[in-house]
């Protein structure tokens, strides 16, 4: 579908070529009646003029060659000619008509009268015509004739003339549209900007700031936003709940398996079976948060700061089990997402590294272009490439050997995933373990 500005830079062209075109045709139309007229009003002037000198010539007509001044008259087939014919069919004429005559037409008016007729060599002329009664008693038909070639030559002149303007006229209605396009939409593009930046304020959209026609949409914009918010802080609220009635329970189980295993009873597969419990429902819990945080807000976080955190966390893990974890990060790193679910993320990641790892880990934290990249690396076994898949799959366990769920990584990739964000696994090469790359968008 076309957008608002098309259609309006469509309608526009479509609008201004249909008015130019008109008003074109209207002036041309105009143009050539006012020719046409000028053309007859010559025309007839010229008629008088060679009334009145016959009115002096009746006795000899044959003077009007050189009474009647024009070098056209002269001219042998010049396209300008006169003709005086007696009641006795006696006819004079111009020097220009040669041996030629202009036909007369029907009814013998003795009033001027203008028509078309054809002249030498099958010319189109205009002519005027009278049947006049001098003084003496005489009858005389006096045409006056031109070539209307002259007439078309002036229509087209003028018309020539006027194209360029209309072309400006019309190059002004479209830099006149595409400016009244801008004035009209620029509120629609403003509330654009104001939507996709109004997590940034964490404020309502003022109604006043648009046109009144706009202004209706906004307020339901921000009752829309308004109800967002509740739907994330309630979603959350409720995960959080969740999380809060789940861990009493299992804490209780997990109380009653380690007395059951103090008694010397085999509880591994219980223990086992809990834990895989407790990380599906805080892979659940952690999808239901990512997923709200991530469609309805545009969360900040602070990652510098995070992994300050979780380095201080996992170094004293890692220092207990005779390990080193070494940070390398970019000051003043900022992301767009929620702070738990990052933390969460990372935590994983450290988790696996510190447990699977021979004796190092190294965090490295970088800004490159259009993103911020993650990379936890060890000197682990790591694992093959053909492995990665399922390594990724919930619930997905390479090796039985250390305790775990098999859900960390999967956990990872389900939150990396509603932020648009991605996690790949690759071989370390400066370590020779597993290097967990994380991918954020900025």
């Amino acid at each position: 579908m076309l957008s608002l500005r098309q259609r309006a830079l469509l309608g526009g062209i479509a609008s201004g070529a249909v008015s130019v075109g008109v008003g074109t045709l209207a002036v041309f139309s105009y143009i050539d009646a006012r020719v046409s007229n000028r053309f007859d009003s010559a025309l007839l002037d010229r008629h008088t003029q060679l009334v009145v000198g016959l009115n002096v010539t009746t006795e000899n007509p044959d003077a009007l060659r050189d009474l009647i001044f024009d070098p056209a008259y002269g001219t042998p087939y010049s396209g300008r000619y006169w003709q005086v014919s007696s009641a006795d069919g006696v006819v004079f004429t111009s020097r220009s008509l040669f041996d030629e005559v202009i036909a007369e037409p029907p009814g013998i008016p003795d009033i001027p009268t203008l028509w078309d007729t054809s002249g030498p060599e099958n010319e189109v002329l205009r002519s005027a015509f009278q049947k006049i009664t001098y003084e003496d008693g005489t009858v005389w038909g006096v045409s006056v004739a031109e070539s209307q070639a002259q007439l078309v030559a002036e229509r087209r002149a003028a018309q020539k003339s006027l194209l360029p303007v209309f072309g400006l006229v019309g190059l002004i209605g479209l830099a006149g549209s595409l400016f009244l396009i801008s004035v009209v939409l620029g509120p629609l593009r403003k509330l654009r900007t104001d939507v996709a930046h109004r997590w940034d304020q964490d404020e309502d959209l003022r109604p006043t700031d648009y046109p009144e026609e706009v202004s209706p949409l906004v307020e339901d914009l921000n009752q829309l936003l308004r109800r967002n918010r509740e739907i994330v802080s309630g979603s959350r609220r409720q995960a959080a709940d969740l999380a809060h009635a789940l861990k009493t329970p299992t804490a209780i189980l997990r109380n009653e398996l380690v007395t059951l295993s103090d008694a010397g009873a085999v509880t591994d597969t219980a223990q086992e079976a809990l834990d895989r419990i407790d990380a599906q429902l805080g892979r659940s819990l952690a999808r239901l948060r990512a997923l709200n945080a991530a469609d309805l807000t545009h969360s900040r976080t602070d990652l510098s700061n995070s992994i300050e955190r979780l380095a201080r966390l996992f170094s004293a893990m890692a220092d207990r089990e005779g390990k080193s974890l070494q940070i390398d990060g970019d000051p003043g790193l900022w992301v767009r997402m929620d702070t738990q679910d990052i933390e969460e993320i990372l935590g994983n990641l450290l988790d696996n590294a510190v447990k699977w790892c021979r004796s190092a880990v190294r965090l490295t934290a970088k800004r490159k272009q259009k993103c911020i990249e993650i990379s936890i690396e060890d000197d682990g076994p790591g694992i093959s490439e053909d492995a990665h898949r399922e390594a990724l799959r919930s619930g997905g366990r390479l090796d039985t050997s250390v305790v775990g769920s098999g859900l960390g990584l999967a956990i990872a990739v389900d939150l990396l995933k509603a932020y648009d964000a991605r996690l790949d696994l690759d071989r370390s090469e400066s370590l020779g373990g597993l290097v967990c790359r994380i991918v954020i968008p900025t």
